[in-house]
């Protein structure tokens, strides 16, 4: 790693033995005495290397849990149970335990309320549950006498998006029918099994009831509609009809799993009143005794008991997911995990992070404390309304609706103020920093607002895997950072969840550019892998997960190249401050997040500009339901919601999304720009139209904006038509050709502006902005070098620059142009290093190795030495030069008579040879690596190019076919003008 030019790592051991599918015989258990060993060892060489060392809060990346988490002090939900009964005098009996998870069960409160409408019907169905369709198709369910249909839920034995998706009708005779209405999923994350989905449908009187289901209409899929993504399959386990009223989707609504709704409203009649609710007493044995009024009624008994959620990535530290509302919980979950590791390594000052990863523990909507602190935050007493946590609507729709969103509220607001503080507080006391990734969308939370208590907001994004990828994380992550004032953004980066093994720099780099423009300033590779093996290459993956940064990659000792351009990078974006234009309210919907590019077309369609409004129209018209297969054997929506599909979108804005708590503190400046208590400064608040995140458009605070407004501040609250922001006098930032994206920095001294080609094709531009000071440069990050500009721009394909507007005057390079040049003809020698193969190539047009017969060529993967001899003028060798590539797979370092003059890993693919030239003969060695896609397709076909071919990773190229590897054309040494003989 320290060769690599990597300064630390994120240690998360996961799994265990017992996991061992492959036979590799580890015994290295979390908390064991071997595995205690191993890790000593690993921070006692950290330490020796200065290297930084990050603990996560429990064992694996996947949450905060470990075995010393009880269940009375794990994540709790409300459960309950109901009985029915008949009233008119005394009623005495024995109430169930509600069904849950585990030993543990607390009750909360046990109510009485009269049943709406009960006769107890079952229908028929005309198919078998459960049911699986990829044609249209009807369910029908038949009754013996008129029934009138309220509600439906779902039943999924899994994650279907197609069964949430219904036209609902009635008929008397079967041939005549009605419609009722319509179900629609509500909006939701990966993570979505924790709850069945329960519709509230217009009340409906008949004896036969039909569901029909057709795929077209699908929605392409989005990370806050995770299951549309994938084939329109209908999927159903059942579906359970009632003639109960109930809160539409009181699932989400209650906490219970990260969803949105829209509102669906019901008739005041259909809702409970308090005055109808009896509380009633519950002893020990669950035994209630009440005087009950005429009519029928239901008995809820109402409790908590544990999600059942553990840190499932996890080995021998695996256990329940604490209490994120209780801070004892919180505590001891960090003392017994993070403290354990640091107060028992040799060094623990090698650690220097305590990391927060990836929330895959669900939701959680009751504690201990829960009640307490409910009534605290919100002024008043939760249990005489706890039944619309289960669905029962009280009083009327509206307030059945603010209850269920203060019951959201309380949840994001303990999951900053106990869990997020808990661990502040004890990691303040190790004086240690905290990075954390984003809560969503798997916390019922604001996705934002706990970014305010971390040092390193993180988010991620992944590589060739759009089901996967995460760029609303990123924009958490940027958006948390910026108006909470955290200079530092971090992103895992590179995530894959299929690697094939033709990775390469290369590839990578437009990638982490587009990241660069989004807001980041810090890359965590993903992921190193620790390979035990000495003999078997590449050896030992995250099960092929996450592209390999590890010592057995072929391209490993040549990533310090790239590391140091990403260290370039970097290091200018984060000198100063980031300019963002436009602050974007995300509303007061909960759950919450940062709003992606497509969310806001509907508010913006004048800047994203006509052609991007009618591509998003027709991406979510979603006709015929295209289909598409990245990466390899993953098969997806074509129109899904893709990082990639906004380059720029605002075309010369940024902007970051902020929600109600950023309105504290907030201050209006002379010239109408806003500015948050961290400081940060916006030219505009923008207040968005609806959208599918927050579909009814809540918002509680529009007297906070009107009177922001009233002092000055630039707020937009309407449809935006105007092709740029000059009407309210906000020029463009940076006006660059479509494809290229931006980043622009500002200090008191110099304007920083980051330019990135993201199209397939080299652009040649003359860039306008907004800032710009006495002197300009460009500074290349690749090369680490600094020239004047000129008011043009050439970027190749995947290319970026930084152009840098300074008060100050700075020593500059000349730009190289080439003018003449020398093609290296004479005869080339190869040099095979893991196989000892030798060939001799005549004259100068190289070829790919994968064009040779010779297996041991053919499926090479790893270094070659080309080396070639070259006479030059006294002229030549004495004036500025480069060795180019026509074309090169994948990475070369050039050495000329012994001198190491660099190593290229991109476009244009060229090396710097200035002053290591002589006049004569010159020797010319060329030392090129390939990917291992080409070994590994050899070994697995029985023609290995060299023994000890081995890996976990089972996925490999869809093509089957060995890529072009090495020099492939001619190789040439270019100068300036008058330079040749």
């Amino acid at each position: 790693m320290k060769q690599a030019g990597i300064a630390g790592f994120y240690l998360m051991p996961i799994k265990s033995s017992a996991e061992d599918r492959i036979g590799l015989g580890g015994k290295a258990d979390q908390l064991t005495e071997e595995w205690w060993r191993e890790v000593d060892l690993t921070t006692r060489i950290a330490d020796s290397l200065g290297l930084q060392v990050g603990i996560h809060i429990s064992d694996g990346f996947a949450l905060a849990g470990g075995p010393w988490i009880s269940e009375k002090e794990s994540m709790q939900r409300v459960v309950w149970s109901d009985t029915i009964v008949k009233g008119g005098g005394e009623v005495d009996l024995r109430i169930p335990i509600p069904q849950h998870n585990g030993e543990y069960y607390n009750d909360i409160a046990t109510y009485a309320f009269p049943a709406k409408s009960l006769t107890q019907q079952t229908p028929r169905a005309s198919v078998e549950f459960p049911f699986r369709s990829k044609e249209p198709a009807d369910i029908i369910f038949t009754y013996d006498k008129p029934f009138t249909l309220r509600s439906v839920k779902i039943v999924t034995g899994g994650n279907n998006y197609q069964a949430h998706r219904w036209t609902v009708s009635a008929s008397e005779d079967g041939k005549q029918w009605q419609e009722v209405g319509t179900i629609t999923p509500d909006r939701q994350g990966w993570q979505n099994t924790d709850a069945y989905a329960t519709y509230a449908l217009r009340p409906t009187t008949a004896r036969q009831f039909k569901f029909s289901w057709t795929p077209v209409g699908s929605e392409p899929g989005c990370e806050d509609m995770d299951a549309a993504k994938w084939a329109p399959v209908l999927k159903v386990a059942a579906l359970v009809l009632s003639e109960e009223p109930v809160i539409n989707a009181y699932e989400g609504k209650s906490g219970a799993v990260w969803r949105v709704s829209s509102a669906k409203k019901l008739d005041d009649k259909d809702c409970i009143s308090l005055e109808d609710v009896i509380r009633c007493d519950i002893d020990r044995d669950g035994r209630i005794s009440a005087t009950l009024p005429e009519g029928v009624w239901h008995i809820r008994r109402v409790g908590h008991a544990s999600t059942g959620h553990t840190n499932a990535t996890g080995g021998g530290g695996r256990g329940l997911e604490c209490d994120k509302f209780s801070s004892a919980a919180v505590r001891k979950q960090a003392e017994n995990w993070f403290g354990q590791i640091r107060s028992h390594v040799p060094h623990p000052e090698v650690i220097t992070r305590l990391h927060i990863d990836s929330w895959e523990c669900g939701s959680q909507n009751w504690s201990l404390n829960f009640a307490d602190e409910f009534k605290r935050r919100r002024g008043y007493d939760i249990k005489p309304w706890l039944l619309t946590m289960t669905g029962v609507p009280m009083v009327s729709y509206d307030e059945s609706d603010r209850i269920l969103r203060d019951v959201r509220q309380t949840i994001a607001d303990l999951t900053k103020d106990v869990f997020f503080k808990t661990v502040r507080e004890y990691a303040d006391e190790q004086k240690l920093p905290i990075s954390s990734e984003s809560v969503c969308p798997t916390m019922v939370s604001d996705g934002i607002v706990h970014y305010e208590v971390v040092d390193y907001p993180m988010g991620e994004f992944w590589l060739g895997s759009p089901t996967h990828d995460k760029p609303n994380d990123i924009a958490d992550a940027v958006s948390g950072a910026h108006v909470y004032g955290k200079p530092v953004v971090q992103a895992e980066g590179f995530t894959d969840v299929r690697a094939t093994w033709d990775e390469t720099p290369a590839m990578l780099k437009p990638l982490l550019d587009r990241n660069y423009c989004l807001g980041i300033n810090a890359i965590v590779y993903h992921v190193t892998a620790h390979n035990p093996f000495t003999d078997r290459r590449p050896g030992l993956t995250l099960d092929g997960i996450g592209v390999f940064f590890q010592r057995d990659n072929t391209w490993w000792h040549e990533l310090a190249s790239f590391s140091t351009y990403a260290m370039r990078c970097q290091a200018l974006l984060r000198r100063g401050e980031p300019v963002v234009d436009l602050a974007v309210f995300a509303g007061d919907e909960i759950p919450r997040r940062s709003l992606l590019p497509e969310k806001l077309v509907g508010t913006f369609p004048g800047l994203f500009g006509s052609e991007v409004v009618d591509r998003e129209r027709q991406r979510l018209e979603n006709d015929g339901i295209p289909m598409e297969t990245s990466p390899v054997g993953v098969r997806h929506t074509k129109n899904m919601t893709k990082a990639d599909s906004f380059i720029n979108p605002l075309r010369g804005y940024k902007y970051d999304t902020f929600t109600a708590d950023a309105l504290r503190g907030i201050a209006v400046l002379p010239d109408g720009s806003v500015r948050m208590r961290s400081g940060m400064t916006y030219r505009a608040l923008i207040v968005p139209q609806p959208h599918k995140m927050n579909p009814d458009g809540i918002n509680h605070h529009r007297a906070v904006f009107d009177s922001l407004r009233s002092v000055g501040a630039r707020i937009i609250d309407d449809v935006w038509t105007a092709d740029d922001l000059s009407g309210i006098g906000i020029r463009r930032d940076a006006e660059l050709p479509t494809g290229v994206d931006y980043a622009h920095r500002t200090s008191a001294d110099e304007e920083i502006y980051f330019l990135s080609n993201q199209s397939d094709t080299t652009q040649t531009f003359s860039p306008k902005f907004r800032s710009v000071r006495k002197n300009g440069y460009i500074c290349d990050p690749v090369e680490g070098r600094i020239y004047n500009y000129d008011g043009s721009v050439t970027l190749p394909v995947g290319g970026s620059v930084f152009i840098v507007f300074s008060d100050t005057h700075v020593a500059t390079s000349k730009q190289f142009t080439a003018e003449s040049e020398v093609t290296l003809n004479n005869e080339w020698t190869l040099w095979f290093h893991d196989n000892g193969a030798y060939v001799v190539l005549p004259d100068g047009n190289i070829e790919s190795w994968s064009s040779f017969e010779d297996p041991r060529i053919k499926y090479y993967s790893g270094h070659v030495t080309y080396k070639t001899k070259v006479e030059l003028s006294a002229q030549q060798s004495e004036s500025q030069s480069r060795i180019a590539f026509e074309e090169l797979r994948d990475i070369a370092t050039v050495i000329v008579n012994g001198r190491v003059c660099g190593t290229t890993w991109c476009e244009p693919y060229s090396v710097d040879v200035s002053g290591a030239l002589k006049e004569g003969e010159n020797e010319i060695a060329i030392v090129c690596v390939n990917t291992w896609a080409n070994a590994l397709l050899g070994a697995e076909s029985g023609t290995p190019p060299f023994e000890g071919i081995w890996t976990n990773a089972k996925y490999r190229r869809a093509e089957g076919k060995p890529l072009p590897g090495g020099i492939i054309g001619r190789v040439r040494l270019q100068f300036p003008a008058n330079s040749a003989q």
